[in-house]
C-alpha cells in the first residue's frame, strides 16, 4: 500500500507540476496581490501624515485673518501650499478638475470683517454690562452674516480623505476664531493686546491623545501588513479550487477513477494522495507570502510582518486553513459536473466568499446583513483566526471558537465529496 500510495504522490506532483495556470493562480497572483493591496493600503494609511498633498489657496480677504488661517494650515505640514489670490471659485475649480491640485480653499474678501463681527456679538453681549450702550449691542447681535471658507476638492477624492482634510481645515479655523474672540474681548476691555505668556499658553495643545491599540500586549500599532498578509494568502489558499477542483473532474470523467476499480486500491487512496500534495502546496504558500511579509517589505519601505507570539497556535491555524481549503476544493470538484462548471462556480465562489469575508474590505464597513451572513464564509473565519493571533495576541482559548468552525467546515466538505464520489464511481 506504501508503494501505491508513493506512485499517487509522485502522479500528483507531476500534474501540477504541468498545470502552469494552477501555478499562476496559486502563487504568481496571490503574491501580485500582497504586493499591490498592501502598497496601496500603507500609501493611503500614510497619505495624511507624510506626504503632503498639493493645494491652491486663493486668499481675497483684505483683513489679517484670511492670512493667518492660511499660515496655520501651512503650519500643519501637511499640505504643499500654491496661493493665488488672483483666481475665482471658478478657476480655482477649473485648477483641481485639470488635476493641477487635488484640493483647494477660497476665502472671500470680507472674511476677516465679518469674523470680527461675529466676535463682536459675543464679546459684546457678554460685555454689555462693562459700559457698552445697549444700541450697538443690538445692532452687532442683528448682523446675519457669517464668516466662509470654502474648502474645494477633486471629485474623485473619496470621502474619508475628504472628511480628514476638512477637519483639519476645520481645526486651523476654529483656533484662528478663538484667538481672535480673546483678542476682541481684551480690546473691549480696554486693554491694547493680549499678554504675551497667555496668548502663547493659548495655542499651546495642552491635552494630548494617545494611541492605544485594544488588547494588544506590546502595544505595536496594526498596519497594513499585518492585515493584508494573512488576509490574502487566505485567498490564495482557497483560489486552489480551480486548479484541484478541476483536476478532479477531469480525472473523472475521463475515466481514471473507473480505472482503479480494476486496481487493488480504493478511489480514497488517490484522493487522499491528491490532498496531501495540495496540503504541501498550501504551507507552501504560507511560506512564502508571509516570508515576503516578513523578510522583503522593510526593504521596500513597507511595514513588517510582524509574528504572533502564539507560534503554535499560529501553526494549528495554518493547518486548519490549508485543510479547510482543500476540503472545498474536493468537494466542488466531485459534485461539478464538467470542468468549466468547476472552474466556473469555484473561482466565483472564492470571490464571494472573500467579498463578505473580509478579504476585499473590512467587515464593520459592509452592510449589517452582510455581516450576520460573513458566517457562512469560511475565509471569513481563516481570516478571523490570523487576526486573533497576529493583531490581539491571542490564546488558545481565543482561537478555540476557530478551529471548531474550521474542523467542522472540512469535515462536512469530505462527507460531502466522499459520498459524491462513490456514488459516481460505484454506479
Amino acid at each position: 500500500m506504501c508503494c501505491r500510495l508513493r506512485v499517487l504522490l509522485k502522479k500528483e506532483i507531476l500534474l501540477f507540476i504541468n498545470d502552469k495556470v494552477g501555478l499562476a493562480l496559486m502563487f504568481l497572483m496571490p503574491i501580485l496581490l500582497v504586493f499591490i493591496i498592501t502598497i496601496i493600503q500603507n500609501n493611503a494609511f500614510s497619505m495624511l501624515e507624510g506626504k503632503q498633498l498639493k493645494m491652491m489657496v486663493v486668499n481675497q480677504d483684505e483683513g489679517a485673518l484670511g492670512k493667518k488661517v492660511v499660515q496655520e494650515i501651512d503650519n500643519t505640514a501637511m499640505f504643499d501650499l500654491r496661493e493665488n489670490s488672483s483666481l475665482t471659485m471658478d478657476q480655482l475649480q477649473g485648477c483641481i478638475i485639470s488635476n493641477e491640485v487635488l484640493v483647494g480653499i477660497y476665502i472671500p474678501k470680507d472674511f476677516s470683517k465679518i469674523l470680527k463681527v461675529q466676535n463682536n456679538k459675543a464679546t459684546s453681549v457678554m460685555l454689555a454690562n462693562m459700559g457698552m450702550p445697549m444700541e450697538e449691542v443690538e445692532a452687532i447681535v442683528k448682523s446675519k452674516k457669517t464668516p466662509q471658507i470654502y474648502f474645494v476638492h477633486d471629485p474623485t477624492l473619496q470621502e474619508s480623505y475628504s472628511f480628514s482634510i476638512l477637519n483639519v481645515i476645520k481645526g486651523v479655523s476654529k483656533g484662528v476664531e478663538l484667538e481672535e474672540l480673546v483678542s476682541e474681548i481684551y480690546t473691549q476691555m480696554g486693554m491694547a493686546e493680549v499678554p504675551e505668556d497667555f496668548a502663547k499658553n493659548l495655542k499651546k495643545e495642552n491635552i494630548h491623545i494617545n494611541r492605544v491599540v485594544a488588547l494588544s500586549k506590546d502595544n505595536v500599532l496594526p498596519n497594513a501588513s499585518q492585515h493584508n498578509v494573512p488576509a490574502w494568502t487566505v485567498f490564495a489558499m482557497f483560489f486552489m479550487v480551480v486548479s484541484l477542483g478541476t483536476n478532479i473532474v477531469s480525472e473523472r470523467n475521463s475515466g481514471s477513477f473507473l480505472r482503479i476499480k480494476t486496481l487493488p486500491t480504493d478511489f480514497s487512496h488517490v484522493i487522499f494522495a491528491k490532498q496531501v500534495v495540495y496540503f504541501l502546496i498550501a504551507l507552501l504558500q504560507v511560506t512564502v507570502i508571509f516570508g515576503i511579509g516578513y523578510l522583503i517589505f522593510p526593504h521596500i519601505g513597507l511595514p513588517e510582518l510582524h509574528f504572533p507570539q502564539n507560534i503554535p497556535g499560529l501553526i494549528l491555524i495554518t493547518g486548519l486553513c490549508c485543510i479547510a481549503a482543500i476540503s472545498y476544493a474536493v468537494m466542488v470538484g466531485s459534485v461539478m459536473r464538467t470542468p468549466d462548471q468547476a472552474n466556473g462556480f469555484g473561482a466565483i465562489s472564492i470571490i464571494i466568499f472573500a467579498t463578505f469575508g473580509g478579504v476585499w474590505v473590512p467587515l464593520f464597513v459592509l452592510p449589517e446583513f452582510m455581516q450576520k451572513i460573513s458566517v457562512f464564509s469560511p475565509l471569513h473565519w481563516c481570516i478571523e483566526g490570523f487576526y486573533i493571533l497576529f493583531l490581539k495576541d491571542g490564546n488558545w482559548l481565543d482561537i478555540l471558537k476557530i478551529t471548531l468552525y474550521l474542523f467542522t467546515f472540512s469535515f462536512i466538505c469530505q462527507t460531502i465529496a466522499y459520498l459524491s464520489l462513490r456514488k459516481k464511481i460505484t454506479r
